[in-house]
């Protein structure tokens, strides 16, 4: 399948008049600013409205949207949704340019931007900046990513919006041109920033190596997301940042009061790190759309989304622990699992599993998520099983908001790790699920291995969960914090916790305040506490301001979904409230600008010209009257504008809780707006034979693995050993007669065939020891229970087949 995106140009030869995007972003340690100037340019000979729907990260706060013509400049105003969406209209009614920035009411990761009415050969450049916190990664790096890419979301049946409207070129033709650079500072000196996509060499701007810069190459392809992986030396400490309120802001306000931001990161004892859970239910939840039928790189062509994700379910069940429960689901339009309930993990319900995991395939069409996940949680929990949920996915859902809120619902019985895989896939959806369920998500894109990311996620659900935690203030007299994280629900060890707090009441430049994290892990009271200044920082452009409005609109945002009579108002109000104070886009507002010139009334059609993002699969659309559908197969005609109802009303109306007539608008008066609709390349995704659902009894098993390290894997025992056979000794590089002549005499089989693996193991693939650590520890676990006598002996017979010299203790014996 020939991977394209939407070009510059429709079917018709229609023009686009985005010329080019510009992206400067700041990191400052571990949150990042970043600035983009997108230039529009009309080159034909009418007026034109231009709507770009685009990828935001999901826990950005977008706080501010301006538009420059010629010398003036317009900076937009945050308001209600709804009435900004009339004043836009009203503004291109009465010929007045406009400019509409909004989120979508389904999904907080894409925003719609409309430019309305640019005249004939006039240039406008519309401003956009957010601001967000880095995510850490399993090497300590702090990860950065610029969505480029938004492929459809798939709306589950009898939640259908209006069709989408499609175009797509290949990636190679797309015209627009995108720069990007970045300046990175910090405490500590920058290691090394890595990327995805081609960068110029780093620049380092003084000599402690504190500040830096970087600039993708010139050429970007636009079929990736723009990943940055930064490394600081000494990573990780904990700090707190207090940043000065807003000068022009009442006192008692939570931009006129001064903001903390606490950055936690818990470091456990090694005795409870390297102890391995012999409990749980492990419950895997696999993707298996047509979409996972993609493949992983462009480079690599034989590697698609499903089959590295059948190569990490081998790898977990390998790695789980004896004694624990588990079961496996897929999904599309509907959903299997393995076996009826979760099972006792044995060698019979292992090779059973396995067995149904190689004849996975992506073939279940579409990808609704929320029927399996109802499924799961009205499964009665098994007792002193603690419940670990993964979830795999591309993150091509629509109802995203929904997806997580049945996850918050359920959050008290479970944790929830998610992992997004390949381009694209929906940063709300992947960490949403994570934060609210109480674990961690990762994502998987490039050429990014999924099983190490996956085995880090496996480590931390194999920890004891940390319970009962509980954080207290210790600040001067007079002084008090209003804290706006919701409650800390989960710490894993080595992972960042974020807390925001709004500090009211003076105090002296030198005054210091203290916060303690107290928590009981493996039944043992812990506590982490932080002295820090409480001198206000104010040279910080109210960053930590503005992620703290970000983190409590989210948190009313999702307050306000549960269904509790009135309740949903008032919620409403207090957001549109915040989102105006703050600046800060939400789900209930919108940012407006309107060029207030002498503007004659609109004679004649004002043309929609639909502005393309790029996608992974030839059918990717840019904005139109719903957000981004993998249902949708066929353009409805062109219909004329024939009311003032807002053209992104319609355009955001996925699966929703709230009934569509909820949201109608009375009839307004029509006014002549002529919207053009782009032909459907849709259908050349769905007919793709990966989309065809395959009966399974007619699906061929999968041999086993090629890969040296996953076959070897393939043939460990549930109970941790291995078997003294032909394919282990093939597996090794060795004829079975060669491993059987070089056991020594006294040693078992199954102990010498284990030895044999492990040593083998740590002088392979210790690049890979991320991926087998845990089925190792099985393994070592195994062979001191055997208390065989002969252990060493078997380590030097090893060492002495296989070519190499490893020591008895590196393999934990």
């Amino acid at each position: 399948m020939m991977e394209s995106c939407c070009g510059l140009l429709t079917a018709q030869k229609q023009p686009v008049p985005l010329k080019s995007i510009e992206v400067e972003l700041e990191v400052r340690d571990y949150v990042a600013t970043l600035v983009s100037t997108l230039n529009y340019e009309n080159k034909e000979d009418k007026p034109i409205e231009a709507v770009f729907v685009f990828p935001l990260p999901g826990d950005a706060a977008v706080c501010h949207f301006s538009a420059k013509m010629g010398q003036k400049e317009i900076v937009a105003e945050v308001k209600e949704k709804q009435e900004a969406r009339e004043e836009y209209d009203d503004a291109l009614s009465s010929g007045q340019q406009a400019f509409l920035l909004e989120e979508s009411d389904q999904s907080p990761d894409i925003f719609s931007m409309s430019v309305g009415s640019l005249p004939p050969g006039e240039s406008a450049s519309i401003r956009l900046e957010y601001v967000t916190e880095l995510a850490v990664q399993a090497d300590d790096g702090l990860r950065f990513c610029l969505p480029a890419v938004l492929n459809p979301r798939y709306q589950p049946q009898g939640s259908e919006g209006p069709s989408v409207q499609v175009t797509s070129v290949p990636a190679s033709l797309v015209p627009y041109s995108l720069s990007f650079s970045a300046r990175v500072s910090s405490p500590r000196p920058i290691s090394k920033v890595e990327s995805n996509s081609s960068l110029d060499p780093l620049q380092y701007l003084n000599a402690d190596q504190t500040q830096a810069t970087v600039k993708l190459s010139a050429g970007h392809k636009f079929d990736r997301d723009v990943e940055l992986l930064i490394y600081y030396k000494d990573a990780h400490q904990p700090t707190a940042v207090v940043e000065a309120g807003q000068a022009s802001a009442a006192p008692g306000t939570l931009m006129g009061d001064p903001v903390v931001m606490v950055s936690l990161y818990p470091e456990f004892p090694q005795s409870v790190m390297s102890s391995v859970a012999s409990s749980g239910e492990f419950v895997f939840l696999m993707d298996r759309s047509g979409s996972m039928g993609a493949h992983m790189n462009a480079k690599d062509r034989n590697q698609t989304r499903i089959s590295s994700a059948r190569d990490t379910l081998l790898l977990l069940l390998k790695s789980l622990p004896m004694g624990c429960y588990f079961n496996i689901y897929s999904f599309g339009s509907s959903f299997e699992h393995i076996f009826p309930k979760s099972v006792e993990y044995s060698q019979q319900t292992m090779e059973e599993a396995l067995k149904k995991v190689g004849m996975m395939e992506a073939n279940l069409r579409g990808t609704e998520i929320l029927r399996p996940l109802e499924h799961i949680y009205d499964q009665p929990c098994i007792p002193s099983q603690p419940r670990q949920l993964f979830v795999f996915t591309d993150g091509e859902v629509g109802n995203t908001k929904a997806v997580i809120d049945l996850v918050t619902k359920n959050s008290g019985s479970h944790r929830c790790f998610s992992f997004g895989i390949g381009e694209g896939s929906s940063s709300a959806l992947i960490n949403g699920l994570a934060k609210e369920g109480g674990g961690h998500a990762q994502f998987i894109t490039g050429t990014d291995r999924m099983q190490p990311k996956v085995m880090q996620s496996l480590r931390f659900a194999l920890q004891p969960a940390v319970v009962d935690i509980s954080t207290t203030w210790d600040l001067p007299k007079n002084m008090s914090v209003t804290v706006l994280s919701p409650p800390i629900t989960a710490l894993f060890h080595g992972q960042r916790s974020l807390i925001y707090g709004q500090i009211t009441g003076q105090s002296s430049e030198a005054a210091t305040g203290c916060v303690t994290v107290k928590y009981s892990l493996a039944g043992h009271l812990t506590q982490n506490r932080l002295n820090f200044s409480l001198k206000p920082e104010e040279d910080t452009g109210l960053t930590v301001h503005r992620l703290g409005a970000r983190t409590l609109i989210r948190s009313l945002e999702m307050e306000g979904r549960e269904p509790r009579g009135n309740h949903q108002a008032g919620v409403k109000e207090k957001v549109v409230a915040l989102s105006i104070q703050s600046g800060v886009s939400s789900c209930f507002t919108a940012f407006i600008a309107v060029n207030k010139g002498d503007g004659e009334p609109i004679q004649g059609p004002l043309v929609r010209r639909n502005v393309p993002v790029p996608a992974m699969m030839p059918m990717v659309s840019c904005c139109m009257a719903s957000p981004i559908s993998k249902s949708a197969r066929a353009c409805p005609p062109p219909q004329p504008r024939s009311s003032k109802k807002s053209s992104l009303k319609a355009f955001f109306s996925m699966a929703s809780p709230i009934s569509k007539s909820a949201w109608e608008d009375p009839p307004r008066q029509p006014r002549s707006l002529h919207r053009r609709s782009l032909p459907s390349q849709m259908d050349r995704y769905f007919s793709c034979p990966t989309e065809c659902a395959v009966e399974e009894d007619e699906a061929e098993v999968k041999q086993p693995p090629c890969d040296p390290l996953l076959q070897l894997v393939s043939l460990q025992n549930a109970s941790g050993f291995w078997m003294q056979d032909a394919a282990l000794a093939a597996a090794l590089g060795k004829t079975i007669k060669e491993v059987e002549k070089s056991k020594p005499a006294q040693a078992k089989s199954e102990v010498w065939a284990t030895i044999l693996a492990l040593t083998w193991l740590h002088k392979f693939h210790t690049d890979a020891k991320d991926e087998w650590e845990i089925l190792a520890r099985k393994a070592v676990l195994w062979l001191q229970a055997q208390n065989a006598p002969n252990v060493t002996e078997c380590v030097d017979a090893g060492n002495a087949l296989l070519g190499c010299s490893v020591q008895k203790a590196a393999l934990g014996l």
